[in-house]
């Protein structure tokens, strides 16, 4: 699972730098989200389905980073983009790719944590209350989440969408995660220690108009 950019994208940065260090700290690199995510769902708005693919760019290699996926600007999906940079001039799509890949690292950095301060600041509170109902849940069963992302190959732009000032945008987001949650006992509760190949689609939401330049998680679905 987080401003117009280039503006925002900076302010990830600092946020997301400042935040990995210290969550590093306390948990070395454990990081994640609880699988499988049907059993505790996060609540939000629903996840468009997937792209088509004609509508989509090749991805485009980044040096030290994931592979971006963006819309032909003559795609409906383009052209919502291409609408939500015309009510917000700092916005850049491949901008907020990597804002995301930020923001993604960051939540489930906190959610295997049960970092509830960090969450709060970048779900909405529908999600945030899906997420804080799962680490309750996880804490009052004496279990443990460990979930590290050993690296993320692709972020693109699956769908946009601007009603109003409110800008709607879902990246589908394809890393390779150990996702493993024990019991105080240390036995396997769920999960495995094979690394995995995970598709996440998460939607990130701002209202245009707001002095806060965060995007917030809506929603979250496991492709």
């Amino acid at each position: 699972m987080s401003g117009g950019f280039p503006v925002d994208l900076i302010l990830f940065a600092m946020v997301a730098a400042f935040l990995v260090l210290r969550l590093r700290s306390v948990l070395g690199r454990r990081q994640g989200f609880e699988r499988p995510p049907q059993e505790r769902p996060a609540p939000g708005q629903p996840v468009p389905g997937p792209r088509q693919a004609d509508a989509m760019q090749p991805p485009v290699p980044v040096a030290g980073g994931p592979r971006l996926s963006l819309p032909d600007a003559r795609s409906p999906v383009g052209q919502a983009l291409g609408r939500i940079r015309g009510a917000d001039a700092g916005f850049d799509p491949a901008g907020f790719l990597g804002g995301a890949e930020g923001a993604f690292r960051m939540i489930v950095t906190a959610f295997a944590a049960g970092d509830r301060a960090t969450l709060r600041n970048l779900l909405s509170d529908d999600t945030y209350a899906g997420f804080e109902s799962a680490i309750s849940a996880r804490e009052s069963a004496g279990e443990s989440q460990r979930t590290e992302i050993r690296s993320v190959h692709e972020m693109g732009i699956e769908a946009a969408d601007l009603r109003g000032t409110v800008a709607d945008v879902t990246v589908r987001i394809v890393s390779d995660q150990l996702n493993l949650t024990t019991a105080s006992d240390g036995s396997v509760v769920a999960g495995t220690e094979a690394v995995t190949e995970i598709v996440d689609l998460w939607t990130f939401q701002r209202d245009l108009r707001s002095t806060d330049p965060t995007w917030k998680l809506v929603a979250t679905q496991s492709a």
